[in-house]
């Protein structure tokens, strides 16, 4: 009797997990992967689209050349029914499995901000990062250096500093008539991170002429007002804008709020242990969507993350098809890499043969070579070495 494994998204954790599967799968099993897009999305790079709409074709890659053996269905998953072991699209199709992944990646959180999901733009998807472009250009247009449009970007941390810094390359590239500001409602930018890359990312976001503004928090937005901090007895600060970006939190998709599978109730991300089983022995999860069980910890919402565990999930379907144990794993951190704009900063980064030699924060040639090359080393692992030189010049 051949099993069915379906894989549930196609961003670092189903891409790698798909791969890694088809590495160490049994011969009497059917792999189906399921993806609302029918492209991988290098979404730590998607903010170059931004700046440069070309970059597109380089930061997303078809699903036939990555995983040609397996069955793709392109479909939004609504739900999953773990007493039927059946998987429901929003089209009305259903998919019955025998074993399932999880790994749909997360959503935006608005955290119940008036106003904010109606009047921001997000980047979560190559479509996200069209639209900010589009929305960039407008403004600027209709704007003069006397009178400049005004973008603002809520939330400073990767997502955010990397928008704010391509929408200021923009602007540089075309002197365009546009003031970029970061609002944070931590005290420091890239909050919850070292201090010393702290500090460096703020000198590099200073230097591409991106205000800052941290220590409150958004409390209101409407169609051209931004309203912060504020209380009971103390009036907001109003900040006028054209176009509001918000990076400033992830929460589960959707449709894991509708599978009766254990999950955080709040965020709806999937609890999982470390060899990534959940609450459902036939239904295993990853990524930015699961709550991967680190001892004390959770496993953080990075692409790094995502790529390291996918090798190991992929290899735990085919376990569990055979029925052999699963293997457990811990993300050990490979360091940070952030771009700001053209620039770029390097924090911890596990260079083998040569981490010893390295500043622990840096920026400049050498940052900016390793973030390139992270990028393009990823593409190349799933891909073609010929795609990953194409895309560098745009990394």
């Amino acid at each position: 009797m051949t099993d069915r494994v379906v894989v549930l998204g196609a961003g670092y954790a189903g891409v790698g997990a798909v791969q890694s599967f088809l590495d160490a799968a049994p011969t009497d099993t059917e792999l189906v992967w399921v993806s609302e897009t029918d492209y991988h999305l290098v979404l730590h790079e998607v903010h170059r689209v931004i700046r440069s709409p070309s970059a597109e074709s380089k930061v997303t890659i078809p699903v036939d050349e990555l995983a040609p053996e397996a069955k793709f269905v392109q479909g939004t998953v609504e739900g999953v029914d773990v007493d039927d072991r059946a998987v429901e699209l929003a089209d009305g199709e259903t998919l019955g499995y025998d074993y399932l992944l999880v790994c749909l990646g997360s959503a935006t959180a608005f955290y119940g901000i008036e106003g904010l999901r109606e009047c921001s733009l997000t980047l979560k998807s190559l479509d996200d990062a069209r639209e900010i472009h589009d929305a960039v250009v407008t403004v600027a247009h209709e704007a003069s250096h006397d009178d400049p449009a005004r973008v603002v970007v809520g939330g400073a941390g990767l997502s955010g500093i990397q928008c704010a810094g391509e929408v200021a390359g923009w602007r540089d590239d075309h002197d365009a008539p546009v003031e970029v500001a970061l609002v944070e409602g931590l005290d420091k930018i890239f909050p919850n991170n070292d201090s010393e890359v702290q500090k460096a990312l703020r000198t590099r976001v200073e230097d591409a002429d991106i205000e800052i503004h941290t220590g409150e928090f958004i409390s209101a937005v409407d169609e051209d007002i931004i309203y912060i901090g504020g209380g009971e007895n103390e009036e907001p600060t109003e900040m006028a804008y054209d176009v509001l970006v918000w990076t400033g939190g992830i929460t589960g998709q959707e449709a894991a709020a509708n599978t009766p599978i254990a999950q955080d109730k709040r965020s709806h991300r999937i609890e999982a242990e470390t060899n990534f089983r959940t609450s459902d022995d036939r239904v295993l999860a990853i990524g930015d969507a699961a709550l991967v069980n680190q001892n004390d910890e959770v496993a953080p919402p990075t692409a790094q993350a995502a790529w390291d565990a996918a090798e190991v999930a992929g290899e735990n379907l085919a376990r569990a098809v055979e029925g052999r144990p699963l293997q457990t794993w811990y993300h050990e951190d490979k360091g940070t890499l952030v771009s700001v704009g053209h620039d770029a900063i390097a924090h911890e980064v596990m260079v083998p043969g040569i981490a010893a030699l390295l500043p622990r924060t840096f920026g400049g040639p050498a940052a900016r070579f390793l973030k390139k090359a992270v990028a393009c080393r990823w593409i190349a692992d799933i891909s073609t070495p010929e795609r990953a030189l194409k895309a560098w010049t745009d990394m």
